[in-house]
């Protein structure tokens, strides 16, 4: 008999079983009949609910419906760990920008700068690119309304809007006495994370991750292919300083691509899906040659994979400083009215057996203070960027042997 027609059949004579002794103990106690059932006792209610009421009811003034509802889900998520947290729905749609690398907007890559909004740089073929905003410029303005200082995420969302609709922005320049006035028609601007440029001498290759969404992993491969182009590179400096990291699937790929075989990451968690390990296949873009990853306290998460990964196979030197140390993997659970939870699920490791969970990864060359300038320093102008500058060394000098960068006296 097949195993579940023996599982219904042992839950028939269970139930038959019962029904018999019942019937027995029925007619054994007819002279003697059961006491009365008790009522139900109602459960207590739970010290939050308890303590939602009171501060409804009691506290000085009233309070928006679902206020404490929200103050409840953060401070429980909130008590897990730093990176799990319950995301409304216009922070679920942020996210879903980040990760997807796509939005309706101006197309400019904004970063903050002594309290002021500084343009990075416009993407390429973005309205902001075409109306003429420059790198270094500064946002004063936006539809007429100052932005204020430190007022860096609250800019970037009044930016963006439906594709076709205007915004006006109010730009600074330097060498400009009056603001420049721009009228920008918002439109669908993909998000390029990989930035490439040939190094001097030709021979070697930059390429910078500025974190990891789901075109990461395409982008690097045009761009590698565009510096190949021109001919083979004898070497390359992978710039993944500030890299807060992204979609995994995304920080696996890249480093896939300079991996011909062995375990990128793994990964321990309770449920089963949070349980996996992840192999390279075989092909590396860059052809076994030379390959230096920059890194420093902002590398994190996918960033510390992809760094991991290549050091643990010998495939890459790491240069810079210790990396920030988040060795968790975050998975993103949709709920209801377009809002999530964003849950830790999982503790990844590197090929080694290594947790760099708040220890980070150490690096093989360690750079002194005067050549750490900011990231966007770096990707501004790698050439003249005394860390990439460093690397480029490095990769030129590797016939020598195993070096110490020396720098400042150290």
């Amino acid at each position: 008999m097949p195993k579940v027609l023996h599982t219904l059949a042992a839950a028939a004579a269970g139930t038959l079983l019962g029904a018999g002794l019942m019937l027995v103990r029925g007619v054994a106690t007819e002279r003697d009949p059961p006491p009365a059932p008790r009522p139900a006792v109602a459960a207590a209610p739970s010290l939050l609910h308890e303590v939602s009421e009171r501060v409804r009811r009691d506290y000085v003034v009233g309070v928006a419906p679902g206020q404490l509802d929200r103050a409840a889900l953060d401070g429980i998520v909130a008590s897990l760990d730093p990176h799990s947290e319950f995301l409304d729905a216009a922070e679920y749609e942020a996210m879903r920008v980040n990760t997807t690398g796509h939005y309706s907007g101006v197309g400019l890559e904004v970063a903050q700068r002594d309290g002021r909004v500084v343009v990075v740089a416009p993407l390429v073929g973005s309205p902001a690119e075409l109306a003429g905003v420059r790198a270094g410029d500064v946002l004063l303005a936006i539809d007429g309304e100052a932005v204020a200082p430190g007022a860096l995420e609250e800019a970037i969302e009044r930016m963006r809007g439906y594709s076709g609709s205007t915004v006006r922005l109010a730009i600074g320049r330097a060498g400009e006495p009056e603001p420049l006035q721009f009228e920008l028609d918002r439109s669908e601007v993909q998000v390029r994370t990989v930035r490439a440029a040939r190094l001097p001498g030709g021979v070697h290759g930059y390429l910078r991750i500025t974190h990891f969404n789901d075109a990461t992993a395409r982008d690097l491969r045009l761009r590698l292919s565009e510096l190949q182009a021109a001919g083979p590179l004898e070497g390359l400096v992978l710039d993944l300083r500030g890299n807060p990291g992204g979609v995994l699937e995304s920080a696996v790929s890249v480093a896939d691509d300079f991996l011909e075989t062995g375990l990128i990451v793994r990964a321990e968690g309770r449920a089963a899906g949070a349980r996996f390990e992840i192999k390279a296949t075989d092909g590396d873009l860059l052809r076994a040659a030379p390959l230096v990853v920059l890194v420093d306290r902002g590398s994190a998460s996918g960033a510390e994979i992809v760094a991991g990964a290549l050091r643990d196979h010998g495939r890459a030197t790491l240069m810079g400083e210790r990396t920030f140390g988040k060795g968790s993997v975050q998975t993103v659970i949709p709920l209801r009215d377009g809002q999530a939870l964003k849950l830790t699920t999982s503790e990844y490791f590197t090929p080694s057996g290594v947790s760099i969970h708040d220890r980070g990864l150490e690096p093989d060359v360690l750079l002194a203070e005067a050549l750490r300038p900011g990231p966007v320093a770096a990707a501004e102008e790698p050439a003249t960027d005394p860390a990439v500058q460093a690397a480029l060394q490095y990769l030129r000098d590797r016939g020598l042997g195993r070096q110490l960068v020396l720098a400042g006296g150290h």
